[in-house]
């Protein structure tokens, strides 16, 4: 199937329990670390490693050398941190001498992208309503000022972050403000997730695509399926608005 990881992200991720970050540390991130030093390599900075959950093992997926869009958009605000301080420490080599503060609320962040995305899609288009967002942050990712208005310039346009006691109260959050978000051809995930984190026995959840009855008001988020796409391998479910 398409890769639709960027339609959002959740901090800290629910199913990822102690048992199973001890085996990302132990298979995954100190191996990484341990083979920059055999091979000589001085890195630093952000190493992202992009992970999937396969049966109980975790399995890497791609590496990037810097943060990884829109898991950043959770990340980055759960840090209570300065993070100047973190990057001059990373920089002189003095990390180690770091407290590193963590928010402990649930951060999760929604992207609204353009119609067509992953795939091909149009540009300029007028987004309207972030104004009106309260109680979440919002991240331009593909946008652009034109003749004074905003309007789109990628796939990944605006995500919409917020916190919670747990990442239901999060999501309802996110969803309630991205509701006042509008461009032509906008659509963003509805289910983000849900489905994974209830139905970890599944191996290979479906992947339902909705269409909403009503383009503009959309209720519920919920409209008549013209297909359902079933690919072989995908991480979790989730059910898509078009406004």
């Amino acid at each position: 199937g398409l890769n639709t990881g960027g339609m959002g992200a959740i901090s800290p991720v629910p199913f990822a329990d102690s048992v199973l970050m001890g085996k990302i540390e132990r298979k995954i991130v100190k191996p990484t670390v341990d083979g920059l030093k055999t091979d000589n390599l001085p890195y630093v900075g952000f190493i992202f490693i992009g992970l999937i959950k396969v049966g109980d093992e975790p399995k890497v997926i791609e590496y990037n050398v810097r943060m990884g869009d829109p898991e950043t958009e959770v990340g980055i605000p759960r840090l209570k941190s300065d993070l100047v301080d973190v990057l001059l420490a990373m920089a002189n080599g003095t990390l180690d001498q770091i407290d590193l503060q963590i928010d402990e609320r649930t951060a999760t962040t929604v992207m609204a992208v353009s119609g067509g995305y992953p795939e091909a899609y149009e540009k300029g288009k007028e987004i309207t309503g972030a104004e009106n967002i309260q109680d979440s942050i919002v991240f331009h990712a593909g946008t652009k000022m034109s003749n004074g208005k905003v309007v789109t310039n990628g796939g990944r346009v605006i995500a919409v972050t917020s916190f919670g006691k747990d990442f239901k109260e999060a999501l309802k959050t996110s969803y309630q403000n991205m509701e006042k978000l509008h461009f032509d051809g906008m659509y963003y995930a509805l289910v983000l997730f849900t489905v994974l984190v209830e139905n970890l026995q599944l191996a290979h959840p479906v992947h339902h695509r909705h269409k909403t009855d009503d383009h503009k008001n959309p209720v519920n988020g919920v409209g008549t399926p013209p297909a359902v796409h079933k690919p072989e391998k995908i991480q979790w479910c989730e059910k898509v608005v078009y406004k």
